[in-house]
């Protein structure tokens, strides 16, 4: 399976790269190939208003941020988070052959991060030990479960210390 005309135009003609000088969201991930990969994200009433992004790496990863950062620009942060890698594949017509599938994955990892990075910068000041509560591996599905009514931000952080988190 060759590449389509959708992941080639993403990959000549990125949509929202460079560096977001706004940003309050940001993130910085390096890949055991060595790719590089930054989000930048401008969150306002929790949404992501604005995401850039700058990528050294092949054209794959390249066209998988670029579909990555218009599926998620307007969206709030908790949607922004429900993004997989598999929605940018599809949004690039399964244009990357499956050897490449993990670029998509590096791009959301990123996204991610950028938007944890929000939430603790703009959580940290308001409540140190929610602050903590976020922090881990865990914290996404811990997030979209609270925005999904499971849990409240307050319960959450509870839910968390009580499991030693």
């Amino acid at each position: 399976m060759g590449i389509n005309a959708r992941v080639l135009d993403h990959a000549r003609h990125p949509r929202n790269w460079g560096e977001l000088e706004d940003a309050n969201g940001v993130m910085i991930n390096v890949q055991d190939c060595g790719d590089i990969v930054m989000f930048f994200i401008k969150v306002e009433n929790m949404v992501l208003e604005k995401v850039h992004f700058l990528v050294q790496g092949c054209h794959n990863l390249i066209a998988c941020c670029s579909m990555l950062s218009v599926l998620a620009q307007r969206k709030t942060v908790w949607d922004a988070m429900e993004i997989t890698p598999e929605q940018v594949l599809i949004a690039l017509d399964h244009g990357l052959p499956p050897e490449e599938h993990h670029a998509a994955s590096y791009a959301c990892d990123a996204l991610y991060g950028a938007i944890q990075n929000y939430l603790i910068n703009a959580k940290k000041n308001a409540n140190p030990e929610l602050h903590r509560s976020i922090m881990g591996d865990g914290w996404r599905s811990l997030y979209i479960q609270a925005q999904h009514g499971q849990y409240n931000l307050e319960n959450l952080y509870e839910k968390r210390k009580k499991a030693g988190q």
